[in-house]
């Protein structure tokens, strides 16, 4: 067991980066559908309720680190994971479309990349969007 840090009424929330996980299940990537592979990782975390006296005598590991991911990295990340699932909620293979002059359709394949290269770009600079 390791700790990675803590909560209080000071500061209420926190997020940790961990590392050294083992294999198994884990999370999906949003874009499951598209045949994206990805190594699933297993966590086991735990909670403990303690005095701030006692906590103030204990050391978080050295690996663990308080994520710096600011509240509207992770909104746009969440954002872009439920506009996808919404999408592809709607996606139909091609033998089932019903022509529909009217209608336009993008391929999954084409928001993917999408979302893909705003990810990378929210990762290299949080801002840029305001440019």
């Amino acid at each position: 067991m390791q700790l990675l840090g803590f909560v209080t009424n000071g500061k209420p929330s926190a997020i940790f980066k961990i590392s050294g996980l083992k294999s198994g299940e884990g999370s999906q990537h949003p874009f499951g559908a598209m045949n994206i592979v990805r190594t699933p990782s297993v966590a086991q975390i735990g909670i403990s309720v303690e005095l701030l006296d006692s906590m103030a005598q204990q050391t978080p590991v050295g690996n663990a680190a308080v994520s710096s991911v600011d509240s509207f990295t992770q909104f746009t990340q969440k954002m872009l994971d439920n506009f996808y699932n919404f999408a592809s909620s709607f996606a139909v293979s091609q033998a089932q479309m019903t022509p529909s002059p009217s209608e336009m359709f993008i391929p999954a394949n084409v928001v993917l990349k999408w979302y893909e290269n705003f990810q990378r770009r929210l990762a290299q600079n949080p801002l840029f969007w305001k440019t």
